[in-house]
């Protein structure tokens, strides 16, 4: 069912890297999620910008011309993920302070208070990745592991698993989503509740749930 009132957006696309720009990757899974949403609301995308950067970057050309035409048009910003935007709950407050209306497809009920709830999870989430990867390497290097060369395999390695387990999770997750449970804690409560493991064989937490979406978004 469509809203009456006709509401024009920007469409805005973050890809992690310039292999995924080009090639498409990613880029049009959030375009479809965008497009279906705004549809499904009747409302009009009368721009887009796709931004080729890192999530960890603060610097974001292309999301300040999206702004400044939502600003000047009075349009919604519309992004497919909120993790799109950036894993930093400043530069979340900083986007939520440029008083631009905004809308995560992901969680579009979501007030200002759980986006940076949300915003901070994944924050904290980054961080611990990244604590978890010293760690590992320091360990490596204290057994007199060469890190240059077998620090990249091991990493490819861990990435190559995590694709493998998120594709093979995609059925189960598009049943669960079938069946009316789309949103990530509703995800989260329908694996545990069937028993099925993470890909570190325990119980499913808002986070990790996190982490396998943007898996199976890329």
């Amino acid at each position: 069912m469509t809203e009456d009132i006709a509401i024009n957006c920007i469409a805005y696309y973050r890809v992690s890297t310039d292999k995924q720009g080009k090639s498409g990757l990613g880029l049009e899974a959030q375009q479809k999620a965008v497009e279906e949403f705004t549809q499904s609301k009747g409302w009009q995308i009368v721009g887009d910008y796709t931004e080729v950067e890192s999530g960890k970057k603060k610097s974001r050309p292309k999301l300040a011309e999206a702004i400044i035409q939502a600003k000047r048009m009075k349009a919604k910003l519309v992004i497919a993920k909120l993790d799109r935007l950036a894993r930093n709950v400043h530069f979340i407050s900083g986007l939520m302070e440029s008083n631009v209306d905004f809308i995560a497809v992901d969680m579009p009920t979501a007030d200002r208070f759980i986006l940076h709830v949300y915003a901070a999870m994944a924050e904290e989430e980054g961080r611990r990745i990244s604590q978890r990867t010293k760690a590992a390497l320091a360990a490596a290097k204290a057994r007199g592991t060469e890190l240059g060369k077998n620090g990249k395999v091991l990493a490819q390695k861990n990435k190559s698993d995590a694709h493998t387990f998120a594709e093979n999770m995609s059925s189960i997750i598009n049943g669960i989503k079938a069946e009316g449970y789309t949103s990530i804690r509703d995800i989260t409560i329908k694996l545990n509740q069937r028993g099925i493991p993470s890909r570190e064989g325990k119980k499913w937490y808002i986070s990790t749930t996190h982490k396998l979406l943007t898996i199976m978004a890329i």
